[in-house]
């Protein structure tokens, strides 16, 4: 009897089904889940460094010319900032020697610091004074400055230009405004945003000798102003949002 209840027994152990596996636990409370991803070779590795490090040659060595933009306007109405150091004004004399009888507006806020300019309210102002004693006639130079402001101080400098030439008589159809070195670029686009189709804004960007130009990351004046101005621009350009009316 015991010998054959053994077959069936045999049979009913063969189509029992396999036992499964426990359910992997998710990590992270069911929050996370894994994925198989793929990861470079020692080749793959080799091949990224070389375009990272020639994206970053790339760009030293293009970042400079983007922002000191130099794109005059031939008769356009010379407007130049009022910060801008001597060296600049020099050669801006320089450029208005063939149009003796041309007018250079001058813009800038109020001077924050320097007691032996107390004289001077604005940047505008000291500005065209320097112009002056360079050289220039009384007539030849126009400041025209620009209410406190603690930001967006290049924007509200425009704003004043603008309202300065609808008070006297209009303003002009170009407009060729004179800056330094990466500056440039950052100041025709908030001028440009300012006048709108008003106007059509060039830009003259002037060598700042304090550093190469060419090799501006080689020295700390040169990557102070050019990672500063990089920075400034791109705030201007994406995060800036101010209504010119």
């Amino acid at each position: 009897m015991n010998g054959g209840n053994s077959i069936p027994n045999q049979t009913q152990n063969q189509i029992q089904p396999e036992a499964q596996p426990p359910a992997p636990t998710r990590p992270g409370w069911g929050l996370w889940h894994r994925r198989v991803c793929l990861v470079p070779t020692w080749r793959g590795w080799l091949l990224l460094l070389l375009l990272a490090g020639g994206l970053t040659v790339f760009g030293l060595h293009r970042v400079e010319p983007f922002l000191a933009a130099n794109d005059p306007l031939p008769d356009g109405v010379p407007v130049v900032e009022g910060w801008v150091p001597d060296f600049a004004l020099h050669q801006v004399i320089q450029m208005l020697r063939d149009h003796p009888s041309q007018t250079i507006y001058v813009t800038g806020g109020p001077i924050e610091i320097g007691g032996p300019l107390y004289q001077y309210k604005t940047l505008a102002e000291l500005g065209a004074s320097i112009l002056r004693h360079m050289g220039l006639s009384a007539s030849q130079v126009q400041p025209v400055p620009a209410p406190l402001v603690y930001k967006d101080r290049t924007f509200t400098s425009a704003l004043a230009l603008r309202d300065w030439f609808l008070a006297h008589g209009g303003i002009p159809a170009k407009i060729n405004l004179i800056s330094v070195g990466p500056h440039a670029r950052r100041s025709r686009m908030l001028f440009q945003e300012v006048f709108g189709n008003r106007a059509q804004i060039g830009v003259t960007s002037l060598t700042d000798p304090n550093y190469d130009a060419t090799h501006w990351w080689r020295t700390s004046q040169g990557v102070r102003t050019v990672t500063d101005e990089l920075v400034a621009y791109g705030y201007a350009r994406f995060l800036f949002f101010r209504s010119p009316e």
